[in-house]
């Protein structure tokens, strides 16, 4: 049965709210839950400064807090984990270039990453960011990868296609070298809905090129 055929613009709306919808679960969780915790750890090193010295105990009890600490600061960096996996904070504050450098350094990947693009709005940026962050997780051989914007893009033979081109806007482009050609449909995942284009060069299972075109609105 083909698939119904849908309104590009109506896909890209509803793209963009989904990024504004994990952008602001992002916020809760890193004004809320987080500054919590953060306040707990404070709260549990005045307890063991103030019992010190009139507690006979303290020795005991100093070890207890320090072990509390050490469980509170483990889980205030599993929750900014699940947070920045929602949508990075530097992502928002700093744009691509800063939050895509951060993650490759955390994952201890061989990465030539050049960004001279100008900031997006947060679902190119955020589409961007998630379908670069697949193929790292997926791609074992060097990448490099360049990102730059430009005023419009033109659609080839052979490449892969979202909802629909959406007129009015520039467009985030990301050649990824290196990348097996097998991940286009991944990084399509992210650029389709927002009615942008991937094309592969390369056969699945080798080391090819893959760029992808992300509309700006």
């Amino acid at each position: 049965m083909p698939a119904p055929e849908t309104d590009p613009r109506e896909d890209r709306r509803r793209q963009e709210e989904r990024w504004r919808r994990r952008r602001g679960l992002e916020r809760e969780l890193h004004d809320g839950a987080a500054l919590r915790i953060s306040s707990l750890a404070l709260r549990l090193g005045v307890l063991d400064r103030d019992t010190g010295g009139v507690d006979p105990d303290h020795g005991a009890r100093h070890r207890d807090i320090l072990a509390l600490q050490d469980e509170v600061a483990a889980a205030l960096e599993e929750l900014r984990s699940v947070a920045g996996q929602i949508y990075p904070p530097l992502l928002h504050e700093a744009g691509l270039g800063p939050a895509l450098r951060e993650l490759v350094t955390a994952r201890e990947r061989d990465v030539d990453l050049d960004v001279s693009a100008d900031r997006a709005e947060p679902a190119v940026e955020g589409a961007v960011y998630f379908a670069l962050a697949d193929c790292l997780a997926r791609s074992c051989a060097p990448l490099a990868v360049r990102i730059r914007r430009e005023p419009g893009s033109t659609v080839g033979p052979g490449t892969m296609t979202g909802s629909g081109p959406v007129e009015g806007g520039d467009t985030v482009v990301v050649v990824i070298e290196g990348a097996d050609p097998a991940l286009g449909p991944a990084v399509l995942d992210e650029a389709g809905p927002l009615g942008g284009t991937v094309d592969v060069e390369g056969e699945p299972g080798t080391v090819g090129t893959i760029t992808a075109r992300f509309p700006c609105a």
